[in-house]
């Protein structure tokens, strides 16, 4: 019996020194620290990480989104009165302002208690423990899922499912989420999927797979289209980052050569283009040597 004794105690020791390496849950950050903050997992550890200097821009610096920009914040200033909203899905073109709108409305509502948790698509299966940490707090966080999309089979997909709409228990009132991405559907799609279309009645009824890739992206409330700029409307924001840097006027008209050459080097004239011709423009001004 006494080896017997000194054997259990030896596995109990053993299973607390386990234990103390075992990841534990995700204790709360100190939210005062920041308006910002990101979703990080790192040896099994996961914690919020404060954001300290968070990307800074306005509202008004995003040009030529007036449709999509009113549409999103009205959302946001519901959530924020605690009214009704719904999640939002942001999809099209690639540099037409889907994640900056995002950092833009947290400048704008800060200070009204917005924040803004941005969580890597690796880490989304983590969103039942994210939203554990928020539920009852006073502020108003957006869980915000940049540059978003999935291939089959993938647990994450599945977790965003289950947060969004999907979960027996209902998500927390001071929480919604914000994602972006190229895909409207969020997942590849395929020519062959087509093949399982049936005709019903004269109706058309999508395949299973279709069916399947569709029902993520309905659980989103509120889509929000982009689409690639015009020439003039790619000159006008070009405009407007050369003004915000401090260009004078007469240079600005005489920088739209050059302007559209830099977007054709590039092969976009989206508003991401027109921002780095702007700093590179402005820059080169800014050199005191001849």
């Amino acid at each position: 019996m006494n080896d017997l004794a000194q054997l259990v105690d030896r596995a109990e020791r053993l299973l607390e020194r386990l234990e103390a390496l075992l990841p534990g849950p995700a204790s709360e950050p100190d939210w005062t620290a920041a308006v910002a903050f990101r979703w990080r997992r790192r040896h099994g550890r996961a914690s919020l990480v404060p954001v300290q200097t968070p990307h800074r821009i306005a509202l008004a610096d995003l040009q030529d989104v007036d449709d999509q920009k009113s549409r999103i914040d009205r959302n946001t200033r519901q959530f924020l009165a605690g009214r009704r909203a719904n999640n939002v899905l942001l999809t099209g073109a690639r540099g037409t302002g889907k994640s900056s709108l995002i950092k833009a409305l947290l400048s704008e509502y800060a200070a009204q208690g917005l924040r803004l948790i941005e969580v890597d698509k690796a880490d989304l299966v983590d969103l039942p423990e994210i939203v554990d940490l928020v539920i009852g707090r006073p502020e108003r966080f957006i869980l915000f899922c940049d540059d978003l999309s999935f291939e089959e089979g993938e647990d994450a997909y599945k977790a965003l499912k289950s947060v969004l709409d999907g979960s027996v228990a209902a998500v927390s009132d001071n929480v919604l989420v914000y994602a972006t991405s190229n895909r409207r559907h969020l997942m590849p799609e395929y020519h062959d999927e087509n093949l399982q279309t049936r005709h019903v009645d004269g109706e058309i009824h999508p395949g299973e797979a279709v069916e399947e890739k569709i029902s993520l992206s309905e659980r989103f409330g509120l889509w929000i289209s982009f689409y690639p700029f015009s020439q003039d409307e790619y000159l006008d924001i070009v405009a407007h980052w050369l003004a915000s840097f401090g260009v004078p006027e007469e240079a600005i008209d005489g920088a739209r050569p050059a302007a559209l050459q830099w977007a054709l080097m590039r092969g976009s004239r989206s508003g991401r283009v027109a921002w780095q011709f702007a700093r590179d423009f402005a820059g080169q001004r800014e050199d005191p040597r001849p």
